[in-house]
């Protein structure tokens, strides 16, 4: 594994109290996390173009105010075509870039570090947002053509995607290959490839979204080269000493599709390409599977992957507690714990959480009269 702990002035644990794994410093390449906590990528359905506003500078700034080691912004469409929603946000032109440096620029000056997922819909684009009913949108509606791996709709109701060729492949691959250096420019300190839920590379992995009979369809090894032509093509664009995370859908939770086993050789085969932290998420590919949530239920796929392909992971879903979250790090589980809708219930969660667990950290001195 490319990460390593290390110890530093940001974190101390009380005179007496035992050590304090989950507020411990971890480097991975050449960047520090102070803490073992990540804010998860949450889409905020807030934009207008595709542009970040105010919004996402205060909801992603407000966390890094909070304590997290890192903040990782929502999912960020790499093409217009490649959004969940017209309202989510995308890196598809320069402006788009330029609209995210405040953002970076104020979760660095917290102490924070900023991390982007670039993402691509696929099959399940074209919806409005959920406060809209997270309805089919058609072209006359303010959709747009959604694409696949497979012209197989998401579920009833959905468009049937349009199965990419090989030369639209290709053009998704230069889409990846350009947010990412337009992430860089940016000032982001992380990438995230979003191959997860899904999503349009969750959808080429899994053979139950996936009847191609081309190299891009039948075996495992085929189904993974479009993730492994994006993954070459981000890293490319990255300097070494910046990470690249891979999040993934570890289980369909369904009988004949991808399974944690085809995580760990995924896994594997990321980490022979620079990437260096698997964010350990599953489901959402198809809408009948059942999947039994509960706290921590993913917890075990990052503890497969991160042992048996040898690569750190960051375990993620219905983590809230802060001994849970400890637990989670200090039994070796997991190398990082990502919260999602913990921390938009409580954008101070890690400061709190030390607190709750006897270690002493910094907090921001304009808020230090209330500590």
């Amino acid at each position: 594994m490319k990460v390593k702990q290390t110890t530093s002035k940001q974190t101390t644990v009380r005179s007496g109290m035992k050590r304090c794994e989950l507020f411990e410093p971890l480097t991975i390449r050449k960047i520090e996390l102070k803490n073992r906590i990540v804010v998860s990528p949450m889409c905020q359905y807030s934009c207008e173009d595709g542009l970040a506003n105010d919004w996402h500078l205060v909801h992603l700034g407000s966390r890094a105010v909070g304590g997290a080691a890192m903040v990782v912004c929502e999912a960020t469409a790499v093409e217009a075509r490649g959004r969940i929603s017209p309202d989510d946000l995308g890196i598809w032109s320069e402006a788009h870039g330029e609209a995210l440096v405040p953002v970076t620029r104020f979760i660095k000056s917290q102490g924070s570090l900023s991390c982007i997922q670039l993402a691509h819909a696929g099959r399940k684009a074209a919806t409005s947002s959920p406060w809209k009913g997270r309805k089919i949108l058609s072209e006359k509606d303010g959709g747009w053509k959604v694409v696949g791996a497979s012209p197989l709709p998401f579920d009833d109701g959905y468009q049937v995607p349009h199965e990419l060729t090989a030369e639209a492949i290709a053009s998704v691959v230069e889409a990846f290959r350009l947010g990412a250096r337009r992430a860089v420019a940016a000032g982001f300190d992380a990438i995230e490839i979003h191959n997860a839920h899904g999503y349009l590379l969750h959808s080429f992995l899994s053979p139950l979204s996936n009847v191609r009979t081309d190299g891009y369809g039948g075996s495992r090894e085929n189904r993974m080269r479009f993730s492994r032509e994006v993954i070459q093509a981000v890293r490319a664009e990255m300097p070494d000493e910046m990470p690249l995370f891979v999040r993934i859908s570890a289980s369909d939770w369904v009988e004949g599709g991808w399974s944690v086993e085809d995580s760990v050789a995924f896994a594997s085969m990321a980490g022979t390409l620079g990437v260096d932290l698997i964010d350990c998420s599953s489901g959402a590919l198809v809408p009948y599977a059942k999947i039994p949530a509960k706290p921590g239920f993913q917890v075990p796929f990052a503890e497969q992957i991160r042992r048996e392909a040898g690569i750190a992971t960051g375990a993620v879903g219905l983590i809230t507690e802060a001994q849970q979250a400890l637990d989670i790090i200090a039994s070796g589980r997991a190398d990082i714990v990502l919260l999602a809708r913990e921390l938009l219930r409580d954008p101070y969660w890690p400061l709190h959480a030390a607190s709750a667990l006897g270690a002493e950290i910094d907090w921001p001195v304009q808020y230090e009269r209330a500590r």
